[in-house]
């Protein structure tokens, strides 16, 4: 039940509408008021006694996209909600860019009434405050950002969903975060979680958590992480890959709160903002019946990513980052990049993105001789990505040679920059334990150490 000092106002110029939805307010214990017409509604709001508006969307005289600009200029601190058919949606997210906190779909549900306009109460009760700037990235990281902060600060500060797009690797997760570090909830949990890494039927589990006895092994009730992000932010990454089933259900959370555990029969309630990515174009994927278009259009505010190569000037940033990351990662020393090496860097397409230039920068710091990577350093390995992807194209005998043969060096490197320690050059070479000795064992290296001959090559 909310505070009786609060007060909603319902704005719709059917007589029926404000009926239904005064009622259902308050037998939830909620006042409202009730406004015929814009111009009505905006006497009401001059009062002060109102604390959340609810307004129809299509209205003659004044309609309801004017309404909400006049109330986001005049009484800022007043959350709206915006009233709408499934047919003027977009309208309706335009609303939510302009500066309305939600948006209904007539017919109503009594939930999702109730869901919508509680969290909207909520927020009205909140004093405002500037947001902070994002303070759980990395400052170069954040500099690669610089040409989404006016995006990510906008967005930061209320509760509206958002759908970050762009290509895999080019760091949508680091967006998603700064948008929760940027806003109220900053101290509050940051959950992620990640679909397409899931088998589908752990999906709604591992969302939702279950009961005891849901399944066979599930000896105890386990929360799901949109209990564990209660308060703070969930972070649905690659939802374009979330089931269909699943989907209604995210649905039914985002609009009402409201869902229940795997097995379980009690309905539960969970305050979470949504901030969800893909790499996706889920407007097509909703014209497939792929995804639901409801649920897509409840992801208002959209945030695309560029690939790396559209933004060469953020490689300059990153690069001396994961230089020192890496450093400090492999117990290494300092290692500056000289000018040529950044220029051959930066004119790189990175297809991987911001990804593909983390794993090549570390092996760029664990196979460079002296205090300093040079153009040559990335020449040679650029090389050795050339010789590993037409091989893994062609498959013809004499360029699997010659991965092969890199793939040697690189071990041999590895082991005598490490001193012949084989964890950590197995750490750098990102290879399992199992892995990296079948290589030693396949290049004949198994009882190799440096300073030592090495062994003639076995061609096969």
């Amino acid at each position: 039940m909310n505070d009786s000092s609060q007060c909603v106002l319902l704005v719709d110029d059917d007589e029926a509408v404000r009926t239904v939805l005064s009622a259902q307010l308050r037998q939830a214990g909620i006042d409202c008021i009730e406004a015929a017409s814009a111009e009505e509604a905006l006497d009401r709001l001059g009062s002060g006694a109102i604390d959340v508006m609810v307004t129809d969307l299509r209205m003659p005289g004044m309609d309801g996209m004017e309404l909400l600009q006049r109330a986001v200029r005049l009484w800022s601190d007043v959350p709206v909600i915006m009233l709408t058919a499934f047919g003027t949606v977009p309208d309706a997210v335009e609303a939510m860019k302009l500066g309305a906190t939600d948006f209904l779909l007539k017919p109503f549900e009594r939930t999702a009434v109730l869901g919508v306009v509680e969290r909207a109460l909520r927020m009205a009760s909140r004093p405002s405050q500037p947001p902070p700037p994002p303070s759980g990235v990395a400052p170069a990281m954040m500099g690669a950002l610089e040409h989404l902060r006016a995006d990510i600060l906008r967005a930061a500060p209320g509760t509206a969903t958002v759908l970050v797009h762009g290509e895999n690797g080019t760091g949508k997760e680091l967006v998603a975060r700064a948008i929760h570090d940027a806003g109220p909830r900053a101290r509050k949990p940051f959950v992620a979680v990640n679909c397409a890494a899931l088998p589908e039927q752990l999906i709604e589990s591992e969302l939702f958590g279950y009961e005891k006895g849901a399944f066979t092994g599930a000896t105890k009730a386990k929360p799901g992480r949109v209990e564990l992000a209660n308060g703070g932010t969930l972070f649905l990454d690659e939802i374009g890959e979330y089931p269909i089933p699943i989907q209604v259900k995210l649905l039914r959370l985002l609009q009402s709160g409201e869902f229940e555990r795997l097995g379980g029969t009690e309905t539960l309630r969970a305050d979470v903002r949504f901030i969800a990515a893909t790499n996706k174009k889920l407007e097509q994927a909703v014209r497939r019946g792929e995804f639901r278009g409801d649920l897509y259009f409840r992801f208002v505010i959209p945030i695309r990513v560029p690939p790396l190569r559209e933004r060469p000037e953020d490689v300059q940033a990153l690069v001396p980052h994961f230089t020192a990351r890496s450093i400090e990662a492999n117990g290494g020393r300092r290692i500056d990049v000289d000018a040529g090496a950044m220029s051959l860097l930066m004119d790189q397409p990175w297809p991987g993105n911001v990804r593909q230039l983390e794993n090549f920068v570390e092996r760029l710091v664990v196979f460079t001789d002296g205090g300093s990577i040079r153009r040559s350093d990335v020449e040679r390995e650029l090389a050795r990505d050339a010789m590993r992807d037409e091989g893994s194209v062609s498959g013809t005998p004499v360029l699997a040679e010659r991965v092969r043969d890199a793939e040697r060096l690189a071990i041999v490197e590895g082991l005598t920059r490490f001193g012949n320690n084989r964890a950590k050059t197995a750490k750098a070479l990102r290879l399992s334990r199992r892995s990296f000795y079948n290589k030693l064992n396949e290049y004949g290296l198994l009882h190799w150490h440096p300073g030592q001959e090495l062994p003639p090559v076995t061609r096969v």
